[in-house]
């Protein structure tokens, strides 16, 4: 398999059905019987692919594209830049990549004939740019008009990349033939690369609200602000915001307030700060033990004061920022298993999000579900009624994100590879 010709299956539909058998709902945990086995239901997916890349890509991010907003015509196409985490470190690769021809699940068409079967399968481009050691996390954002994205290294150096030429090889087989080829001689060179930081991180977020500036957090417990000036360049203020007594495993900016941030760390406390004081001041309200342990990853939603956090426990927290100070979250899950790896709100429904674990599930929940007291399910099941569907396939997932221009897609990634679809509950 070539660099530029990577893999995208659909998955298969079990067309052998017996009339006499009979499907069981499982939920994540239930012991197998002997001879039972695991199917996915079609049925309860508008949309739903499956991709691979040589090498697991454990961290990524759409970029927002030209093609339009709330796009629900099939096929869809989306975009995304992607980070590898090969077993030797001089060979990993940041893939800028377009996945295109995306129909949707059980699509079927009598009429279609053999030599058409190609033009309804998906399709998967990538261009590559040589990364110095794994990629730990990377985020994409918008500056003067070209698309950059920021990469975390295991080597403990943060770098820039501007994406504009992969963007515009991955429309041409020939362009992007030509470009891997060159590329495996002359690598790309980073626009910027911040080596400041005294180990490597994972916490890294682009403001919304202010164009370039970026915010990193390192094991060490240090987090940076970037802000951006002339040249393709990057001032950033060696002075660490002074809080954390661990690792920093998440950053977010908050979506509506310019200077404000959160952060999340293994000291199991969740932070808000005003990077327009001074460092060792900027913390301006602090939630310690906000888990039971390592708090992993945290968002903030778009539309409401609110912040949900993933820690090492298994729980998800929900916490109004209004009320913060009282250090007791708004509302409380425990479904996963595992530690919770990955979460995030949805782009417009406030009430919606995503949360993805250690035990292979990603989960969605609605928090505007209330629970029926005439019903018995919940108490049957063991759910609590604001889960709205567990999507599992995964081996050791990572990442999901919403796409904020295809209603209700979801990406996520893992070792086992990409998945993207949607569900019939969003």
């Amino acid at each position: 398999m070539s660099d530029d010709e990577m893999e995208i299956d659909e998955e298969g539909n079990d067309t052998e059905n017996e009339e006499n058998s009979t499907k069981d709902v499982y939920l994540p945990g239930q012991p197998l019987e002997e001879g039972e086995e695991l199917m996915c239901d079609q049925t309860a997916y508008i949309m739903y692919h499956q991709a691979q890349t040589n090498a697991p890509c454990l961290s990524f991010d759409i970029i927002k594209d030209h093609l339009g907003d709330n796009r629900e015509t099939f096929p869809l196409t989306a975009y995304i830049v992607a980070g590898t985490q090969a077993p030797q470190a001089h060979v990993n690769n940041i893939i800028v990549m377009k996945l295109s021809n995306l129909h949707k699940t059980n699509q079927q068409n009598d009429d279609e004939s053999d030599e058409d079967e190609d033009n309804i399968n998906p399709k998967m481009k990538g261009a590559l740019i040589k990364h110095n050691g794994c990629v730990n996390r990377i985020r994409s954002t918008v500056l003067n008009n070209n698309v950059i994205a920021a990469s975390w290294s295991e080597l403990g150096r943060v770098n820039i990349w501007n994406l504009t030429q992969q963007l515009q090889v991955i429309e041409s087989d020939q362009l992007l033939q030509k470009y891997n080829k060159e590329n495996k001689q002359n690598s790309v060179t980073p626009l910027f690369t911040f080596s400041g930081h005294q180990k490597e991180g994972f916490a890294i977020d682009w403001c919304s609200t202010m164009a370039g500036v970026l915010a990193t957090g390192d094991c060490k417990r240090d987090i940076h602000i970037w802000h951006p000036e002339e040249g393709s360049s990057w001032k950033v203020d060696q002075r660490p915001l002074i809080g954390h007594t661990d690792s920093v495993e998440d950053i977010q900016w908050s979506p509506n307030e310019r200077n404000v941030l959160a952060s999340c760390s293994v000291d199991k406390s969740i932070r808000i700060w005003d990077t327009r004081v001074q460092p060792n001041k900027a913390c301006m309200l602090t939630s310690d033990n906000a888990h039971e342990s390592d708090v992993n990853v945290i968002s903030w939603n778009k539309n409401e004061p609110f912040i949900v956090s993933g820690g090492d426990d298994g729980f998800l927290h929900i916490w109004d920022l209004r009320r913060f100070q009282e250090k007791t979250p708004l509302a409380t899950f425990k479904h996963h298993t595992q530690p919770v790896v990955t979460v995030e709100w949805h782009h417009t429904d406030s009430a919606v999000f995503a949360s993805g674990g250690a035990d292979n599930q990603i989960a969605l929940w609605d928090l505007s579900v209330e629970k029926d007291s005439e019903s018995s399910t919940e108490e049957i099941e063991g759910l609590p009624p604001q889960l709205l569907f567990i999507h599992q396939g995964q081996t050791n997932i990572k990442e999901l994100h919403w796409h904020p221009q295809l209603p209700g897609v979801i990406i996520s990634t893992a070792e086992s590879g990409f998945n993207i679809f949607r569900t019939i509950s969003v």
